[in-house]
């Protein structure tokens, strides 16, 4: 087992803070003090318009009640209340990406809808490993559009890796990824990146593709895929978690990396996929540069969510 830095150190940042309405609202709810009906009500509210969805917001907003009712109570108080309930909900899915297997190449699948963020996740891995010395094949599966191509040829000449594309427009992905695994096991690399396409408006075609992709790759490696994971955009909100139900239903999904935490993402929907499926969230991203895309660390995730 080896541990490496796939993603930048996760630290508190203020874009989280900035781009949800969580840590102000609560401060002009409590105008009062007394914690009554009609409040509990609007923190519920607040909670579900932010993403954390209704069957967590309810289970929190009980527990609030339960302990604080009828009491005097100002907003940092809030704030502290709310901080612990959702680092308890999001700290068993703090985990890093480790590599469990001796076998080289390491392959990593980067599974998710198109527009969210895969080929720029996959470009800023690649980096960063290749700061740590450590050779990569990335394979560019999504052969159906070429800018996805175009874009991830930018990133391996950035990351000095070995490209592996389609010969012709519309090439099995399968295909691509077979030869990405033989070109990988060549040279000797120690990651193969593997880039998908994402087009969920034909969920059958996608779940066609991408299981073939993974039957193709363990012919070559019977523990291949060694990862799957699934780049989650954080503006699509709730839709998030329909994803996240047929991509895991589709190929298993193993972690998650969500991103555009910054801009107009309320941050919530972090809580909610953490509370409803459990999966390891091994980064966020937080803007477009490589050191945004981080580790992720619960409890500075919510120090950045509620401003403290």
């Amino acid at each position: 087992m080896a541990l490496l830095n796939f993603f930048s150190k996760s630290k508190v940042n203020s874009e989280i803070g900035k781009s949800n309405k969580i840590a102000s609202s609560i401060t002009q709810i409590f105008t009062h003090k007394k914690l009554d009906s009609d409040i509990l009500e609007e923190l519920e509210e607040l909670l579900i318009l932010s993403d954390v969805g209704a069957e967590t917001s309810i289970r929190i907003i009980k527990n609030f009640k339960d302990k604080k009712f009828h009491k005097n109570i100002t907003a940092e108080e809030v704030k502290q209340f709310f901080s612990e309930e959702l680092t308890r909900i999001l700290e068993p899915c703090q985990k890093a990406l480790e590599i469990h297997h001796e076998t080289k190449p390491y392959v990593i699948i980067f599974n998710g809808v198109n527009g969210a963020g895969k080929t720029t996740t996959i470009g800023k891995v690649a980096f960063n490993l290749k700061n740590q010395n450590k050779k990569v094949t990335i394979a560019a599966c999504d052969t159906f559009r070429a800018a996805a191509s175009k874009q991830l040829e930018v990133w391996a000449q950035r990351s000095e890796s070995e490209i592996v594309a389609a010969i012709k427009n519309g090439e099995d992905p399968a295909a691509v990824a077979y030869r990405a695994l033989e070109i990988a096991k060549k040279n000797n690399s120690d990651f193969l990146l593997i880039d998908t396409a994402g087009r969920l408006q034909n969920k059958q075609n996608l779940m066609d593709e991408l299981k073939k992709i993974g039957s193709i790759l363990k012919k070559h490696d019977i523990n291949a895929p060694h990862e799957n994971l699934l780049i989650l955009d954080a503006t699509t909100g709730q839709n998030a978690k329909n994803q996240l139900e047929v991509f895991n239903q589709i190929v298993g999904i193993t972690g998650l990396v969500i991103t555009k935490l910054d801009g107009t993402a309320k941050g919530g929907i972090v809580v909610a996929l953490s509370d409803l499926f459990k999966k390891p969230i091994y980064a966020i991203g937080i803007g477009e540069k490589i050191e945004d895309l981080q580790e992720f660390n619960a409890k500075n995730f919510v120090d950045g969510l509620l401003e403290i």
